[in-house]
């Protein structure tokens, strides 16, 4: 059964899914709330973009804090006519938001992910297997084991120099991370490997939410000291939030799904041509966030990232969004050599750069990261053409930017044009949200940028380079 629901077919829908806290609205309530149909003074509610209550099984395990909610995937998969006899692709995959929804309504989808924690985590999400009362045995027997050893510990445990290095100063205070060095090292010492991933990443989402000093705003950074946590605790209220959504989950219909840890520029690495007939996704802005930061904390203490090597190899598989992952010898800049706009914008920025007198390494980065972005952004959608079928349909969320030097970047219309130029069809742009700058305190959109895929190469070349291009 898909999910294209007229209001007439709301009710058996809802009958099929109330149990496991699944709503669906009908189609003219989505296309309200996330298709561009509120009034404009609408656009800015916090609420569009927030997770809601309806929504929280399996996505609350953990997530990001900018992740984009189920309920605008659930409005694209109605909008586009998905069911359960297609494939759905995020190919910047985050914790798993589309894959993991598409699996609760019986679509299979694929995602692509570079990010070691965040692929991590979306893969334990769309892995529903573990018998929830063994789950929750389990973490009860390690959380006894691992108090004691806390009681009985002579000296606090410590990261490795290395390691240390490697997280926000400050991120996580001793007692706290001695404590949960501690629990990790009872968890891999006692689970089962039916149920060592989801008590893992129990302990991510207590880390992130209760344990440490993190603090998430528009940014990362470092709040209120804590002399001590509750990190056992902590640790045993997210199981239990799994083993209850488990319980939730028993009985739907297994359907395909699966997240590969890969490059979202070398898509055909690991998907077959002719495969996916939707992509619902939201790539990274271009913006000074860096990502990496957002998940360093639980990426160092899960052995995900464990040196400075292990960092830049994560960078490096990245598209270039911001200047803190640039480097001299990337190359995607030549997908756009030719496109005005972006080497106007470029220009534009480091213009004001030498009139503001901005000196350090990052700022003198700052117009030829927006250069690789699209050029990034290019090469993607250059290698997602093989796997898409004819027809297939695609939304992509991004937002307009002025994180460089208060410089406008209209990221949908930029992307529209790179597709058009690859062969797409662009369908329109939707307003997503609007939302209130970090620096400038103005109103910026967040849109989605919707495309068609003909199933036919253009039979023109490609207008924004000059460059022979792979």
């Amino acid at each position: 059964m898909g999910i294209r629901c007229g209001d007439s077919d709301i009710t058996a829908t809802n009958n099929r899914f109330r149990k496991i806290g699944i709503a669906i609205v009908p189609s003219n309530a989505l296309n309200k709330l996330a298709l561009g149909s509120l009034q404009s003074e609408d656009y800015s509610r916090p609420e569009i973009n927030q997770l809601r209550l309806e929504d929280r099984v399996v996505h609350d395990w953990y997530r990001f804090v900018l992740s984009f909610p189920p309920h605008l995937v659930q409005a694209y998969l109605n909008k586009f006519e998905i069911g359960d006899h297609q494939h759905v692709l995020d190919p910047f995959c985050g914790t798993g938001t589309t894959v993991v929804e598409c699996k609760k309504l019986g679509i299979p989808s694929v995602g692509i992910e570079a990010n070691p924690m965040a692929w991590f985590a979306g893969s334990v999400k769309q892995d529903w297997t573990p018998e929830p009362e063994a789950l929750q045995a389990i973490a009860e027997a390690i959380a006894f084991t691992a108090a004691t050893l806390i009681v009985e510990s002579p000296t606090l445990r410590r990261l490795s120099p290395e390691c240390e290095a490697l997280t926000l100063k400050n991120s996580i205070s001793p007692i706290p991370l001695h404590k949960t060095l501690i629990l990790l090292d009872a968890i891999e010492q006692h689970s089962t490997q039916e149920t060592i991933r989801h008590l893992k990443l129990a302990l991510a989402k207590a880390l992130v939410t209760t344990i440490s000093n993190l603090r998430f705003g528009p940014e990362v950074g470092v709040g209120k000291l804590k002399e001590d946590a509750p990190v056992i605790e902590a640790w045993l209220q997210e199981v239990s939030t799994i083993t209850q959504d488990l319980r939730q989950l028993q009985g739907l219909k297994a359907v395909p799904s699966q997240i590969y840890a890969a490059d979202a520029r070398q898509i055909q690495a690991v998907l077959l041509p002719q495969t996916i007939d939707a992509v619902i996704t939201s790539p990274p802005y271009p913006n000074e966030k860096d990502y990496t930061r957002t998940t360093r904390l639980e990426s160092v203490l899960l052995g995900f990232i464990k040196t400075k090597a292990d960092l830049r190899t994560f960078k490096e598989s990245l598209i270039r969004s911001n200047s803190r992952n640039v480097y001299k010898w990337d190359t995607d800049d030549r997908w756009v050599s030719q496109h005005s706009g972006i080497q106007a914008i470029a220009h534009e920025i480091e213009t004001r750069r030498l009139e503001l007198g901005k000196t350090s390494g990052f700022e003198r980065s700052y117009h030829r990261a927006v250069k690789l972005y699209f050029g990034g952004m290019a090469k993607h959608l250059a290698d997602l053409r093989p796997v898409l079928r004819a027809g297939a349909q695609l939304a992509y969320v991004v937002g307009d930017q002025r994180s460089y030097l208060r410089v406008m970047i209209r990221t949908g219309q930029i992307l529209a044009e790179l597709a058009e130029g690859l062969g797409y069809e662009v369908m329109g742009i939707d307003l997503f949200r609007t939302r209130t700058a970090t620096i400038t305190k103005e109103q910026v959109r967040e849109e989605v940028v919707l495309l068609r895929w003909p199933g036919q190469w253009p039979d023109r070349p490609y207008p924004f380079s000059d460059f022979p291009l792979g």
